[in-house]
C-alpha cells in the first residue's frame, strides 16, 4: 500500500508534508506527491487531510 493524491482535491494547505513521518511528501506547483519508494504506510497524512485528497492503494 502506498498514499495517492487526488490532485483535483488537493488545496496545496502542506498539512500530510508536516505530518508525514518519513518524509515522503512533497509540494510541487501547491499539490502534494508522494514518493512510493519512501512511503511506509502509515495513512498519517490520509488522516489528517483537511481536504480528503489522500487514499492508500
Amino acid at each position: 500500500m502506498v498514499a495517492v493524491v487526488d490532485a483535483e482535491k488537493c488545496t496545496g494547505c502542506e498539512t500530510c508534508v508536516d505530518v508525514c513521518p518519513s518524509e515522503a511528501i512533497s509540494m510541487d506547483d501547491g499539490i502534494a506527491v508522494v514518493d512510493s519508494d519512501m512511503c511506509v504506510d502509515c495513512e498519517a497524512c490520509v488522516d489528517e487531510c483537511p481536504a480528503e485528497a489522500i487514499h492508500m492503494e
